[in-house]
């Protein structure tokens, strides 16, 4: 286990503790009778009281079907969830089945810490699109199975831009089009804002900045890893990012969400937490959704994360596993989960994209959507790559950096981080 502990990371023993008391909980007189049946382990990161009632009626009929198999489901959380997962592969107490967010999957893959699913029957990666199985796959193999999926989309204040003047029957193609729209609606009040413009929002502004890099024909790492960070693509991208900015207002992703809540802010790239947020909190407020705009002669691209399921590569109940896992992301079961999620979400299984829950309401323009959006790049540094790139256009946002001179930064960082190795990164949040 040696290899692995290097792999992953040296960790405190403390954190190794923690974790062998995280396995154990859960574990009292009340917990279900498993005698005669296979156990399996599964950790997840669906703990939020809706989620977690959700994924319980799924894997209670998976029990139904395989009545010698019982799942052990134990919560965890964004905050410190990846922190445990790394104790537990490090101290050998690692779950059968582990869901991991997509930007995460590379760095397990890499550390050999997780089975490959490949050769084990009974399920094919043909039914996922390129895009959405890349993050599960590595070199020859595949380590974890798309399970769900989601994107942002553009939303805009009907009534805000109406009172500038602005015609919102049609749909806007390019984001010069929203800087003038939103530059109007500026004008019209110092409490209205044109645009929303992620701050330094950890683990989320890189989601904001890739779909302007991507959709001005763009990339962080070429075809063959190699950075490619301060292109003249990308430097334009971020330069009118800075241009709407500067029509808008800075802020984190929740602060941005409840100030479109409010009815203050005009544009706003947001997920589709955000409808039912809106819902709750406004039902009043007059607003629509429209994929995103791009650059001219380019294709718009959006952002797409997603949640994959992967197997321990020393569990013992591989076979097992691999029956959860191919039952939690078939179409079926994986639209069950999405239509129960609070907020939704949308099935990896885009064969789906036609059914009535997808095409209903805003959610349609999320599917839409997901058919022009990317994952992050398949690479085991990246979240410490994302870590640069947030940090130096947040300079550029603060105005300290010019957009040419954060982008030159960043491929100097990143190109340093790839040669030299980096150190592992903090925890990673949903939204």
């Amino acid at each position: 286990m040696l290899r692995t502990i290097i792999r992953v990371g040296f960790l405190p023993a403390l954190l190794i503790i923690a974790a062998l008391l995280f396995l154990l909980q859960g574990c009292g007189d009340n917990a279900p009778s498993t005698e005669g049946k296979t156990v399996i382990t599964f950790w997840h990161f669906q703990s939020e009281p809706g989620q977690k009632k959700a994924l319980e009626e799924r894997v209670k009929a998976f029990e139904a079907e395989n009545p010698t198999i019982h799942v052990d489901m134990q919560d965890l959380s964004w905050n410190d969830g990846k922190t445990k997962l790394m104790a537990a592969f490090s101290s050998n107490t690692a779950p059968d089945v582990v869901e991991l967010g997509s930007d995460w999957v590379a760095q397990f893959s890499a550390a050999e810490v997780l089975a490959d699913q490949k050769p084990m029957g009974g399920d094919s990666l043909g039914r996922f699109s390129e895009e959405i199985a890349a993050p599960g796959k590595w070199r020859d193999g595949v380590y974890a199975w798309p399970w769900t999926t989601d994107t942002r989309v553009l939303f805009y204040n009907k009534a805000l831009l109406s009172a500038a003047g602005v015609d919102t029957n049609g749909v806007d193609s390019t984001w010069e089009q929203i800087v003038v729209k939103g530059e109007k609606v500026r004008g019209t009040s110092q409490q209205n804002y044109g645009f929303g413009a992620n701050g330094a929002d950890r683990h989320r502004l890189y989601k904001k900045i890739l779909p302007f890099f991507w959709s001005n024909g763009g990339e962080v790492l070429n075809a063959n890893g190699v950075p490619v960070i301060n292109s003249p693509a990308n430097i334009a991208a971020l330069e009118k990012y800075l241009e709407l900015a500067r029509a808008g207002f800075i802020d984190s992703q929740r602060g941005l969400d409840q100030l479109f809540i409010s009815g203050k802010l005009a544009y706003w790239i947001s997920g589709p937490w955000l409808v039912d947020k809106i819902a709750k909190d406004n039902p009043s407020l007059r607003y629509g959704v429209e994929v995103l705009p791009g650059f001219p002669g380019h294709k718009a691209v959006s952002f797409a994360g997603g949640e994959y399921l992967a197997i321990n590569a020393g569990s013992q109940h591989k076979s097992d596993a691999k029956k959860l896992i191919t039952f939690l992301t078939s179409a079926k079961q994986a639209l069950e989960f999405a239509k129960a999620l609070p907020g939704g979400t949308t099935p990896a299984d885009l064969s789906l994209a036609n059914d009535p829950f997808l095409q209903n309401g805003a959610r349609q323009v999320f599917t839409r959507q997901l058919a022009s959006a990317r994952m992050t790049p398949v690479n085991p540094k990246w979240l410490d790559i994302e870590e640069v790139v947030e940090d130096e256009v947040s300079a550029a946002l603060l105005a300290s950096k010019s957009a040419e001179q954060a982008l030159n930064d960043a491929q100097y960082r990143v190109n340093q981080l790839i040669q030299n190795g980096a150190p592992e990164t903090g925890e990673d949040t949903t939204k």
